[in-house]
């Protein structure tokens, strides 16, 4: 009995271990973006309260343009990582389901 919790421990580990890195993976890749958006938001609502100028179109557009050029450069980096972790997943799929019954 005591081998049989000793597995359970290690599969719960696998599990922590491919949770752990799912979250990383999605901070890598919503970062960048989020920062990015953050950056120019300010930089946007600065000169905005310089000018007095509070035109709606002025604070998306150049967000959006940011936001497009970011996922542009590091998309192909974001989907390599999303495929790293999907495959881990896939090999760890049966250690634990198999702990599970």
């Amino acid at each position: 009995m005591r081998a049989q919790s000793r597995s359970t421990l290690c599969d719960v580990e696998a599990f922590d271990a491919l949770l752990r890195e799912a979250l990383v993976v999605c901070a890598v890749i919503c970062l960048p973006v989020l920062g990015t958006a953050a950056l120019i938001g300010t930089l946007v609502a600065v000169v905005q309260a310089a000018t007095q100028v509070q035109e709606q179109t002025l604070t998306l557009l150049p967000k959006l343009i940011a936001v497009a050029l970011i996922v542009g450069v590091g998309g192909h980096f974001g989907l390599e990582l999303c495929a790293t972790l999907f495959k881990d997943a896939l090999e760890h799929i049966p250690a634990i389901v198999y702990s599970l019954t």
